[in-house]
């Protein structure tokens, strides 16, 4: 809108300290200060009913719609996206007939799946486990060297 610079806004106000006087120029910024208040509350204000009035006439619907089809890439990809969950969705072994081949193989993954989720399940507790005994062994190897070197500490 108006650009002002730290020099413009130092000559304005050497002018009206030379032009109002130093005795009103506090009630002289203080009315502009009112006045520019004023002035952006009722921008603001406009701004805020011409949002409204377009939410309401569907105008924000039309802009979406507007930017998705000048975006053809990204309506293409929300649409696969869609598309593989919808596919995803609806491929479960459950679906199948367990007598024709496409269950029994569907039927058969669906168990090797199973045992290597609960594969990983006990490798990662067996994990964990060996963890907490090393660092047990660790905490009792460190107390054992503290009490050698320092017999004062006891249990």
């Amino acid at each position: 809108m108006f650009d002002l610079g730290w020099t413009e806004l130092l000559v304005i106000g050497i002018v009206s300290l030379i032009v109002v006087g130093p005795k009103d120029l506090p009630l002289l910024f203080r009315n502009v200060g009112r006045f520019v208040g004023k002035a952006r509350g009722m921008a603001r204000e406009f701004t805020r009913a011409m949002n409204d009035a377009a939410n309401e006439s569907g105008v924000g619907e039309v802009s979406k719609t507007f930017k998705a089809a000048t975006n053809p890439i990204g309506m293409a990809v929300d649409e696969l996206k869609s598309t593989v969950t919808k596919v995803t969705r609806d491929i479960n072994p459950v679906n199948f007939d367990p007598t024709s081949e496409t269950g029994k193989l569907a039927a058969e993954r669906a168990e090797e799946s199973r045992k290597i989720r609960e594969a990983a399940g006990q490798a990662h507790t067996q994990h964990d486990e060996r963890e907490s005994e090393d660092a047990m062994n660790s905490a009792g190897d460190n107390d054992a060297k503290l009490k050698t070197t320092r017999p004062e500490i006891r249990e």
